[in-house]
């Protein structure tokens, strides 16, 4: 007899042999028990997960001589033909090959005919995705109203490409990618009914290299047998998959996160002269940074994740390393890596840069970091003098000095409704101590009301950006916490659009300072000067070119 390779000779035979995909198996089987059997069922899902292998066994279950039956005996006649593939009744067609509008016409005129000897015909077409718009089309009515001995299983990869008319007449089920621990198990057994010694690391790198496909897992070990015998070691697997050892990837990823550029490079050359496939290795450190983000953010909840035990370890060390926003700014700067891979000329290039991006983005602090640090050099609490700052100018303005004047704090207790506008200006001071340059935000702003525990303010229709700039949950919560500053605790904000009432002039109301107190209060803003703006002497000034500077930015728009 010819050599049977391993996918082959281990091909589940019956619902209770499939590995991973319960959910599928269950649902089949509770249907057949039941005697509800659709007419067309469309299995989807990633290649080697079982697509075609279900569709197998439930033609076999269909047609069991003493079937309908999930359980039938493993000599059972009508059974053996349709795994050994001779039988006249299930019809398996290749999609890819068979794509085109004649063939389907054949098939349509075919069904009409009444099984040779099983109780059902049944047509299983693989990458069913493939075949051509008119040839769905000719499908159509044969599979919305099919002979009563007829059953349609379609298998693909790519259910997206498969016309919704199509999906709509069909039972739909979609296969998962296998878990990687079923198949560590899995593969065990068939080593060991090979009698293959193999150890615990080489299974797991076998289980990663497969990427859920357990077709692919048999393959490798089929081809990891052929090359080293009957003993299997992670080093064989490693080199023939390209894959980085888990040691070398967890010390990638720890030097990434303690911002050790040079022994990050070093760690990456060695693994590219050793031969590793470099879109895999960032791959890896992609899986290895999500589940980093994921045991952050879940508080080490490692069920969420497919992880062995030495992982484990390796998490909980490396999560004191950085914080879920560090972590989110290194899964975008790998995930930008990968899209750009497919068509970078040189991949070794763009891998160094995306890694040092990568360290860089672990240290990065985020602009609300910036912001608490500026006030925290600012002097932290609110300080006894306050300048509420002015308006940023569009072009640089000479600004002028503060001058010194008398304003009074407001009333110890609560005001009413009819107070907010006596209440604005100490709004603003509170909020801007909270919030550095909250000020800012409301330049445009005008009170509106402030009753039944709810501040309203509003924004004239012309400035409906500097209305969307300060409706955010966090400068509301600002101006909640300032509020409760001034005697109004769990007040509602709401930012709306609203006509400035007469009068209005967006200069807060003087009031009497407490007795022997005086407060610095802000001169006026300065004027933006009228006029076009002279672009080439805005981007020049120091001012700006120090925040290009630090923020790492560039100009996108400027408004007067």
């Amino acid at each position: 007899m010819s050599y049977q390779v391993i996918a082959r000779k281990y091909r589940p035979q019956r619902f209770a042999d499939v590995v991973g995909q319960e959910h599928v198996t269950t649902t089949l089987g509770n249907a057949i028990a039941s005697g509800r059997i659709a007419h067309a069922y469309l299995f989807a899902g990633p290649r080697g997960t079982g697509k075609t292998t279900i569709a197998r066994i439930f033609a076999k279950c269909l047609n069991a001589t003493d079937g309908p039956a999930v359980d039938f005996p493993d000599d059972d006649e009508r059974c053996l033909e349709i795994t050994e593939g001779r039988s006249m009744d299930v019809l398996e067609i290749d999609g890819a090959s068979n794509r085109g509008i004649d063939q389907i016409r054949e098939l349509r005129d075919t069904v009409n005919y009444a099984p040779a000897a099983a109780r059902f015909k049944v047509y299983i077409i693989d990458e069913v995705h493939m075949l051509t718009k008119e040839a769905f089309n000719a499908l159509l009515k044969t599979l919305e109203e099919p002979p009563s001995h007829v059953k349609f299983m379609f298998a693909t990869t790519e259910p997206e490409q498969v016309l919704a008319t199509i999906l709509s007449r069909c039972q739909r089920f979609d296969l998962r990618r296998i878990p990687a621990a079923l198949i560590v198990e899995h593969i065990a057994s068939i080593a060991k009914k090979e009698k293959v010694k193999i150890d615990d690391a080489a299974l797991h790198a076998i289980a990663r290299g497969a990427d859920g496909g357990m077709r692919d897992a048999e393959s490798t070990l089929d081809q990891l047998i052929s090359f080293c015998g009957d003993s299997i070691a992670e080093g064989d697997v490693l080199s023939m998959f390209g894959l980085a050892a888990r040691g070398q990837l967890l010390e990638l990823a720890e030097f990434v996160l303690k911002g050790e550029e040079e022994a990050a490079l070093r760690q990456f050359n060695e693994l590219a002269a050793g031969g590793k496939e470099l879109r895999r290795l960032v791959a890896d450190l992609l899986d290895h940074f999500r589940n980093l983000l994921v045991y952050n953010v879940s508080g080490g909840d490692v069920s969420l994740m497919e992880i062995t035990e030495s992982e484990k370890e390796a998490l909980a060390a490396q999560s004191e390393l950085a914080d879920a926003a560090a972590l989110g700014r290194i899964l975008e700067v790998l995930t930008d890596c990968e899209i750009r891979l497919r068509d970078a000329a040189s991949k070794k290039i763009l891998v160094e840069v995306s890694l040092l991006k990568a360290v860089q983005a672990a240290g990065a602090m985020s602009l609300d970091d910036v912001l608490d640090k500026l006030q925290e050099l600012r002097g932290g609490s609110a300080p006894a003098t306050t300048t509420a700052p002015a308006k940023k100018p569009a072009a640089k303005v000479q600004s002028e000095p503060v001058k010194q004047i008398t304003v009074a704090s407001p009333p110890s207790s609560a005001p009413d409704a009819g107070s907010i506008q006596s209440l604005w200006p100490e709004l603003i001071r509170e909020a801007s101590d909270i919030q550095p340059f909250a000020a800012g935000y409301l330049d445009e702003a005008h009170p509106v009301s402030l009753q039944d525990n709810q501040l309203t303010i509003g924004f004239a229709e012309e400035f409906e950006d500097e209305r969307e700039l300060a409706d955010n949950p966090k400068f509301q919560k600002t101006l909640q916490l300032a509020m409760e500053k001034l005697g109004h605790p769990g007040m509602e904000v709401r930012i709306v659009q609203a006509d400035r009432p007469d009068g209005w002039t967006g200069t807060p109301t003087p009031i009497e300072p407490p007795a022997g107190q005086e407060i610095a209060a802000p001169a006026p803003p300065p004027k933006a000067p009228e006029g076009p703006i002279d672009m080439d002497e805005f981007k020049n000034d120091p001012l700006i070119r120090k925040a290009l500077e630090v923020f790492k930015g560039q100009i996108v728009d400027v408004r007067s």
